[in-house]
């Protein structure tokens, strides 16, 4: 019996030690899960690198209340919500602040407390920013990460008390001038309308209205610059801009009490309308242009090139405003510059262009629809660009009024068009172009006696009604005395003997159908339809530049230019440089050198069309033109263009000069642009100015 009390105590302590151990397991177990729910508990519902993301998405959406919503209690006591987004909207709309980010460079984590460094970058106005700053992260009751602020996060070292000051400076516009240093473009004076309120006296709506018809703009618009905050009595109030040279006007408005005009700054153009098509202007920007051009130091008051050079060479004419982001203190005083770019004048840019020889061919071309290019055939360089009817580019620039503009837009000889930048038939003087192609090709013997066809031919009767006319009869039907004789008939055999392929084959060659590498984008010439002649009469048609023959002056002059170039030409360009042929070996150098000959005698000899361009003292070579445009070979009602290109072969000091006037019919066809270019030939190489000479009433191309 003593021996089952001693069995049943040991059982007991047995069964007691694994009630202690259980228990101990459990309260282990308690303690761990508790533990455990406490930290899961503490776990964020995102990173702190995604709560500053977001801090940062905000910032770029400009949503400044729900980034206040993230700060810290601190924060929040420190600073307003009103305070917080005044800030934000004052300070990077000032420095116009975009592409911001922010980088996470370091990250430190004690319990719930996380600081992260970061670098936050952004572009403003003054250029690239990018600084180092941190802030520290909190998880809240709803384990959510809220950050620390001060002004710092904002800008570094910007203090509660700073204010963000920001100072632009005006970059030079760069002028443009001609290879002597002649001003194109350049900063000079306009006047400034404007009223002196306190002088407007008792009739006060009455002169407003007055004033307001003058300058074609509403008297809402005179209104609401007198109300600016600004105005007084006695302070002078600008209204509108007007060209210096617009006396008419400005006289009117000077007799209107109150109303004054000033000088201003602004950009002109000495030449005016002679060079208008090729400087082209400048205009104050639109609201479309800050936006295409967002990041390139624009501003409201900016201007920009709207048109010509003005407009290509915009990137190196405008140079770069300088710009200082700085801080001021409590008192006012600058305290330190957090970003400055200097100032960067726009580049002066030199022409090839003779501004005198730009001048005399456009006083010769005006009161006609015309163009003419003067080119340096050896080197390239263009002299003038000269389009008529022209227009006055500084009143684009002041701003036109609605009168001008409807003058302008409205009329029928479309004096904004530059017609240098076109395509015309070219008539006989592409006749020297085909005279290369066939010398070159084989197609053509120079010395061959072709059958006198009369003044009409046609090849077959499969032409029908059709037959290519020519003016004058003459012996001995060769090369050398067609092109004297401008020989329609000739030609048109020479090109029919040079074939369909041929042709199209050379002229692609010459650069057809591209549009010729220029400063200025040119039309491309053509023939045919789509780079294809149609039969065997478009073929014969081209050989004396009728039919479907399209060129563009320039690429014309870079053709001749081949004739002195021993078969390349020449590309054109309007600044310095090295030469460089566009197209090489259009012609061979003997085809070149026979057609030279032969352009010489258009000129020297007795009955060339072109004797009218002889000028004592020069070497020179050339072609008149008169290109018939009508609906069909019968009509009477269509009109004519004259052209005439003539070449001085002065070594390094040569010069071409293509001319083209449009409705010279019954004017005397080509022999009325003779003149033209004969008094830019003696202009350039000092022979004096032309006598007035009869114009003959002969149209013989």
């Amino acid at each position: 019996m003593g021996k089952n009390r001693r069995r049943r105590k040991g059982r007991d302590r047995r069964i007691a030690a694994i009630l202690l151990v259980a228990a101990l397991a459990f309260l282990i177990l308690l303690a761990l899960g508790g533990a455990w729910l406490y930290i899961n508990s503490r776990k964020p519902k995102e990173t702190a690198e995604d709560y500053l993301q977001k801090y940062i998405s905000l910032l770029i959406e400009k949503d400044y209340a729900s980034m206040y919503a993230l700060l810290d209690e601190v924060a929040k006591e420190s600073t307003s919500l009103e305070t917080f987004t005044e800030r934000y909207e004052n300070i990077y709309g000032g420095i116009e602040a975009t592409d911001i980010s922010a980088v996470v460079t370091n990250r430190e984590e004690n319990n719930s407390i996380v600081l992260l460094e970061y670098q936050l970058s952004m572009n403003t106005i003054a250029g690239e920013l990018s600084f180092p700053t941190s802030a520290i992260f909190r998880l809240d009751e709803d384990n959510e990460y809220k950050m620390s602020w001060d002004t710092q996060d904002i800008l570094p070292g910007l203090k509660p008390g700073y204010k963000v000051r920001v100072i632009t400076t005006d970059a030079v516009r760069g002028n443009i001038v001609d290879r002597n240093g002649n001003q194109l473009a350049t900063e000079g004076v306009a006047s400034s309308v404007g009223i002196v309120p306190g002088k407007l006296g008792e009739n006060r709506e009455e002169n407003i209205e007055k004033m307001a018809e003058l300058l074609e703009i509403s008297t809402e618009r005179i209104e609401k610059a007198l109300r600016a905050s600004w105005v007084k009595d006695d302070l002078f109030v600008p209204i509108r801009t007007v060209a210096k040279d617009d006396r008419e006007i400005k006289e009117k408005l000077v007799e209107i009490p109150g109303v004054m005009v000033s000088d201003i700054k602004s950009r002109t153009y000495p030449l005016g309308e002679a060079a208008a098509h090729l400087i082209g202007y400048v205009q104050k920007v639109t609201a479309e242009d800050l936006e295409k051009r967002a990041g390139q130091g624009l501003t409201e008051s900016s201007v920009i090139g709207k048109a010509g050079l003005e407009s290509i060479y915009e990137e190196r004419l405008r140079g770069t405003n300088g710009c200082a982001i700085y801080y001021i203190d409590e008192n006012g005083e600058k305290v330190e510059n957090l970003l400055e770019r200097p100032v960067v004048n726009g580049e002066n840019i030199k022409l090839t262009i003779d501004a005198s020889l730009q001048q005399k061919l456009y006083e010769e071309l005006k009161g006609d629809l015309g163009l003419s290019i003067a080119m340096n055939p050896k080197s390239g360089e263009v002299l003038a660009m000269v389009s008529t009817p022209s227009y006055n580019p500084q009143a684009f620039t002041v701003g036109l009024r609605t009168s001008q503009w409807n003058a302008l837009n409205e009329s029928i000889d479309q004096p904004m068009y530059s017609r240098i930048r076109g395509s015309w038939c070219p008539g006989s003087v592409f006749k020297p172009i085909v005279a290369g192609i066939g010398l070159t090709e084989g197609s053509i013997d120079p010395a061959e006696i072709v059958e006198n066809e009369g003044l009409k031919w046609q090849k077959s009767s499969s032409w029908g009604d059709f037959f290519i006319t020519t003016l004058t009869d003459y012996e001995e039907k060769n090369l050398k005395n067609a092109l004297i004789y401008s020989d329609n008939i000739y030609f048109a055999k020479a090109a029919d003997k040079i074939g369909k392929d041929n042709m199209e084959k050379n002229l692609v060659q010459m650069g057809f159908l591209e549009s010729i590498p220029f400063q200025q984008s040119m039309e491309a010439s053509s023939f045919g339809k789509e780079g294809k002649f149609t039969g065997e009469a478009d073929v014969a048609n081209s050989g004396y530049g009728q039919g479907n023959m399209l060129v563009n002056p320039l690429h014309l002059a870079s053709m001749y230019s081949a004739f002195l170039n021993e078969g390349s030409m020449i590309q054109p360009t309007l600044e310095e440089g090295e030469p460089a042929y566009w197209k090489e070996q259009v012609f061979t150098k003997e085809a070149a050198a026979n057609v030279w000959d032969y352009m010489v005698q258009v000129i020297e000899n007795p009955e060339g069309t072109g004797r009218e361009g002889k000028v004592e003292g020069l070497a020179l070579a050339g072609k008149t033109g008169t290109a018939e445009i009508k609906a069909s070979q019968d009509d009477i009602t269509g009109t004519e263009l004259g052209w005439f290109v003539e070449i001085c072969n002065q070594g390094d000091n040569s010069m071409l000069i293509v001319a083209m006037v449009e409705n010279v019919k019954g004017r005397g066809g080509s022999h009325y642009v003779i003149p033209i270019v004969k008094a830019g030939m003696e202009q350039y190489y000092g022979k004096g100015t032309r006598e007035e000479e009869d114009i003959k009433e002969d149209s013989t191309s």
